[in-house]
């Protein structure tokens, strides 16, 4: 048995606390003011202190009210939602996303519009983050867009969504016309990204030059480090795929594009089960993610 309170009673603190008001929250619940009052007291009694100060025809959340307030906030929208999915038409599919954080931000997000409308029976559920997810346990997961490529699985199936090309970018205003790219990339303020494979190391040794050794700023996500190169700080080593939108709106220019040699990586990759790769939300969302990266869809 869990160690809860009868739902009910949390079910008419949630509605008197949003409301801050046991009247409003009776006509909500259908049921009398009187009744509301009860139950409240009740739960105080469950807790052993007061949630609510009553001032009149008035009432306002104590502290442990409030705090309550906050968590049950959460819960009573985690409800909502899984009821909501339940009344979705037979024909609409929830499907869950989990990506690498900056790619959903700077990359699949602009694009999701589109899939919205081409599949509308297929309702996204979209989370990030940067761990590794193993889908052979994490059944609530329908597809995973990692960084870097996952352990092998069995029974889990992933493809390279192509290479990228890393290169160093920067706002404009810092480069000068009378001098080449080779000459003041030792000058530049360089940002770090700690996630990133590909280190300035690489980058300078790849391109014959010496790597600065003074120090350099540093971000934990590359849609920061884009951010931060965007608005003037200094040169980003990053992926052109990730900082499409700053490059075509010139917030960003990739430096001695004539000069250097990029690197080429495959970087994110998309991983789904193989006994659901032809469900119609997986299939179709594997396809046009793929056609979105310009690979040909898998079949196999």
């Amino acid at each position: 048995m869990r160690r809860i309170p009868k739902f009910s009673l949390l079910h008419a603190f949630e509605a008197a606390a949003r409301t801050e008001s046991f009247s409003m929250a009776s006509d909500e619940l259908c049921i009398t003011p009187s009744a509301v009052s009860h139950q409240i007291r009740e739960l105080e009694s469950y807790f052993g202190r007061k949630l609510f100060v009553r001032q009149n025809r008035r009432v306002e959340l104590t502290s442990e009210g409030r705090r309550l307030l906050e968590s049950l906030s959460r819960v009573f929208e985690t409800i909502e939602t899984a009821c909501d999915e339940v009344r979705l038409a037979p024909q609409e599919q929830i499907l869950a996303i989990y990506c690498a954080a900056s790619f959903a931000v700077k990359w699949l997000g602009p694009r999701l519009p589109e899939f919205v409308k081409a599949c509308p029976d297929i309702t996204l559920r979209l989370t990030s983050g940067a761990e590794q997810i193993d889908l052979s346990r994490t059944k609530e997961l329908d597809v995973v867009i990692s960084y870097n490529e996952p352990p092998p699985r069995k029974g889990v199936v992933s493809h390279a969504l192509g290479q990228e090309k890393i290169v160093p970018m920067c706002a404009p205003l810092l480069l000068s016309p009378e001098r080449t790219a080779r000459q003041q990339m030792p000058e530049l303020v360089l940002i770090e990204s700690q996630l990133n494979r590909v280190k300035w190391s690489n980058w300078f040794a790849l391109n014959g030059l010496a790597l600065p050794t003074r120090p350099r700023p540093s971000f934990d996500r590359a849609a920061m480090s884009i951010s931060a190169a965007a608005d003037g700080m200094g040169v980003a080593l990053e992926s052109t795929r990730l900082a499409e939108r700053e490059i075509n709106r010139g917030d960003l220019v990739v430096v001695g594009v004539d000069e250097f040699e990029p690197i080429l990586q495959e970087t994110h990759f998309l991983s789904y089960r193989a006994v659901e790769k032809n469900l119609e939300k997986v299939r179709a969302f594997r396809e046009w993610l793929l056609s979105q990266t310009d690979i040909a869809p898998a079949t196999h």
